[in-house]
């Protein structure tokens, strides 16, 4: 909307347990994405440990912005890639795009709402690289953050939750303005943030205004009494 033009979409997949940085469920679900944008995509493995989690990320982007180029950096990922970065059963014909070395990219953008934790840490990396960062949803009004995505079209899953109020069966569960008039209430009366930028809980984008096919997802619904997450098993584009 901004006029930009979308060099790629960076992933960080975190290897370790958690981060205070990343989410960690259905990550890999942004290739994806991606591809029906037809936007290159690069995955980043990331351990999540506070310390190094943000070296980790500056070393593999610090190349790609400088526009240096690496061996096997070129075309589409091959079946070998699904088959590290998909864990599932991945059933696609459209090809997902490398992220190739392109020293014309300028800036990065993140889609953080509050937490000046991840925002400062981001803008600190941008500044080594080089590179200005935006956060164009900062400080967006929380409630009017849920309702503009079911208002503009966007379609998501709860993929994890983590908070009081919010039991097993928002697990997989689909935002629009049903279930969003629920979450406000139940978020009203548990005192939790209704977009989940306290982690709360995390969502899934399984169509956009900018994506050319829906995403669809088989799964499981893991629940341990307290939280729960969506195991997926199976991944497809819709026909």
């Amino acid at each position: 909307m901004k006029g930009w033009d979308v060099a790629g979409i960076v992933t960080i997949n975190i290897t370790g347990e958690d981060s205070m940085m990343f989410q960690v469920p259905a990550t890999s679900i942004a290739g994806l994405q991606a591809s029906s944008g037809n936007i290159p995509w690069l995955q980043v493995n990331v351990s999540g440990d506070e310390n190094t989690e943000i070296a980790e990320l500056e070393s593999v982007l610090k190349p790609i912005i400088e526009g240096k180029n690496s061996q096997n950096s070129e075309g589409n990922l091959t079946s070998q890639e699904l088959s590290e970065f998909f864990p599932y059963t991945l059933n696609i014909t459209h090809p997902i795009a490398k992220l190739v070395p392109n020293e014309t990219i300028d800036a990065i953008v993140t889609g953080a709402l509050r937490s000046d934790y991840q925002k400062t840490r981001i803008e600190q990396m941008a500044q080594r690289l080089g590179v200005k960062s935006f956060c164009p949803l900062w400080h967006h009004d929380a409630q009017n953050h849920m309702r503009d995505l079911v208002n503009h079209g966007f379609e998501l899953i709860f993929s994890s939750v983590s908070c009081e109020g919010l039991d097993q069966n928002w697990v997989g569960k689909t935002l629009d303005s049903k279930s969003l008039k629920e979450l406000e209430l139940l978020a009203q009366q548990h005192r939790f943030s209704v977009d989940g930028e306290g982690g709360e809980f995390e969502t899934t984008v399984l169509n956009s205004p900018w994506m050319n096919k829906k995403i669809n997802i088989k799964g499981e619904r893991v629940w341990s009494g307290l939280r729960g997450h969506l195991l997926i098993q199976e991944v497809s584009f819709a026909e």
